[in-house]
């Protein structure tokens, strides 16, 4: 499917995919997400709670985004609608699942972040909901979309962050050295906050703002969160992963930990979901500039109404300055 700005496949290249390393098996999240197309609406529940958390943070901006590109759609409308906050006119929808992209009314346009099929200076807003954690190159993803967003464009995502899951990873690395004596990656690794901010001004974004929060889900059991998940298309694609079904007693042994270790009310467990929000704008001339050390017009001594003394000076006139 092609869409607004598109360019042919053989352009989708990006020279920093070539070095950058391979953490997760890009492939087998398409297949996940494929996999969960048909019932994903049954599934939503987290990716449309932050689609609104990032519709509402267009509400405090005097400002209006007539083209938009939500990157990583979905099945389409996880995120600002034509018509509501920011004066959204129009949204291009990208997804790499086709079988995702085929179920948004407006139609999708089928396309990987890492290598983003849109002319640059394209669009006002770029969006993003839930997708980025999945990035091989993530500081290459951002470079991309700085690049495909209008002078003065604003690019706001949110992003899995590092807390995410820290009960899961826990029980099951607990299982697999209880059972087997040994542990295999079963948990995307994913970024941490205090490197959030750096990426985006690396990515040539002005005026960064990250900032966090965590939502808390309890499940039945272990088998409950695992489902939801597998119906999510959030499950294990790291490269490294075990490739054989993993052994049942594996996860009879993880959900009794599970409930030793991290219990929630009613005999339920609880899992956390760390989201980290990502915010920033194309550069313009207009924007706040930080001003060149030494070119400050009033000093922090009239500013405060107290005397300036130079280095190695005494606030006491009678003191000597060497004992």
């Amino acid at each position: 499917m092609e869409g607004p700005g598109c360019f042919s496949d053989a352009a989708r290249h990006s020279a920093s995919m070539e070095t950058a390393p391979e953490i997760f098996d890009r492939n087998a999240l398409r297949v996940h997400r494929d996999r969960a197309a048909q019932t994903f609406g049954e599934y939503d529940f987290l990716v449309r709670e932050i689609g609104a958390r990032l519709s509402d943070r267009l509400l405090d901006m005097a400002r209006t985004f007539p083209l938009a590109l939500d990157l990583g759609a979905r099945t389409g409308g996880y995120g600002p609608v034509p018509g509501g906050p920011g004066g959204i006119e129009h949204v291009v929808s990208c997804e790499l699942s086709e079988r995702m992209a085929r179920q948004i009314e407006s139609g999708g346009v089928v396309g990987d972040p890492e290598f983003l099929p849109f002319a640059e200076g394209r669009f006002d807003l770029v969006y993003s909901n839930l997708e980025l954690h999945w990035a091989n190159d993530l500081p290459g993803c951002l470079l991309q979309i700085t690049r495909s967003l209008k002078s003065d464009g604003l690019f706001l995502a949110a992003i899995l962050g590092g807390n995410t899951l820290t009960e899961l990873r826990d029980v099951l690395m607990a299982a697999e050295l209880d059972v087997t004596g040994g542990a295999s990656p079963r948990v995307s690794p994913f970024a941490e906050l205090r490197d959030a901010g750096a990426l985006l001004q690396r990515a040539g974004l002005a005026l960064p703002v990250v900032d966090a929060d965590e939502i808390t889900v309890t499940y039945e059991n272990l088998f409950r969160l695992l489902a939801d998940l597998r119906g999510m298309g959030e499950t294990n694609t790291v490269r490294e992963r075990l490739r054989t079904s993993t052994r049942r007693n594996i996860f009879l042994r993880a959900a009794e930990l599970y409930l030793e270790r991290y219990p929630a009310e009613d005999g339920r467990i609880r899992a956390t979901f760390e989201i980290i929000y990502l915010h920033g704008w194309a550069p313009h001339e207009s924007q706040p500039k930080a001003l060149r050390p030494g070119s400050a017009k009033t000093s922090l001594a009239d500013a405060l109404g107290t005397a300036e003394y130079s280095a190695g000076d005494s606030a006491d006139p009678d003191r000597s300055n060497v004992d």
